[in-house]
């Protein structure tokens, strides 16, 4: 069987290499397998660069020549998937948005279409407070350059299933419930219309 002409790196934190997850997908591998032709076969082949606790000038820094390399297909993307490392470290908001602006424009420069994943809600709340900052500037960044953005922060807020997932691990980091969700709002947060795909059920 030949492999799909779209190859997509989601580069990333700890949610896209699936940490928590008893399943080992994380949201990454629940939402390849719902990428799909209207004919249910593979439409991309998706793969998660995912480094635990990255911030975002890191990721600036190694993005590239890692997805690079794994690029080649007739139509290569590019997902930045957004976590708390920021928000722990205490970066400033103006230099979060920066590295997002330059990630985004160096794809841009590459004719790369761009996605982007904002982060979710963690227990803490002042790191909660800090993440909802950074969330709302990387939405502004993504819309300023017409970027699709997927906001995960609002939507599970006050969801009952994310919160109890949270509690039954570290607080920061969900299980299968908590990644289901995740890829539930990827999913329905423009995916298939930014590939170019069929909305399936």
């Amino acid at each position: 069987m030949r492999a799909p002409a779209t190859r997509v790196c989601v580069v990333g934190d700890d949610l896209v290499a699936g940490v928590g997850d008893p399943r080992a997908l994380g949201w990454v591998g629940r939402v390849a397998a719902r990428t799909r032709t209207e004919h249910d076969a593979v439409a991309a082949t998706v793969m998660a660069l995912g480094v635990p606790g990255e911030s975002t000038s890191a990721l600036r820094e190694r993005w590239y020549p890692e997805a690079a390399r794994r690029w080649g297909g007739a139509d290569d993307r590019l997902v930045v998937a957004l976590g708390h490392a920021d928000a722990a470290a205490g970066s400033s908001l103006a230099r979060s948005r920066l590295n997002l602006a330059d990630v985004l424009d160096t794809a841009a420069a590459a004719d790369v279409p761009a996605f982007v994943v904002g982060p979710p809600p963690p227990l803490d709340p002042s790191l909660r407070a800090a993440v909802s900052e950074l969330a709302g500037g990387w939405a502004d960044v993504s819309s300023r350059r017409g970027v699709p953005y997927v906001d995960c922060f609002s939507p599970l807020l006050s969801h009952d299933q994310w919160i109890a997932d949270l509690e039954a691990g570290d607080g920061v980091h969900p299980g299968q419930v908590g990644y289901g969700l995740l890829a539930w709002l990827v999913l329905h947060g423009g995916w298939h219309a930014w590939l170019g795909l069929p909305l399936t059920p």
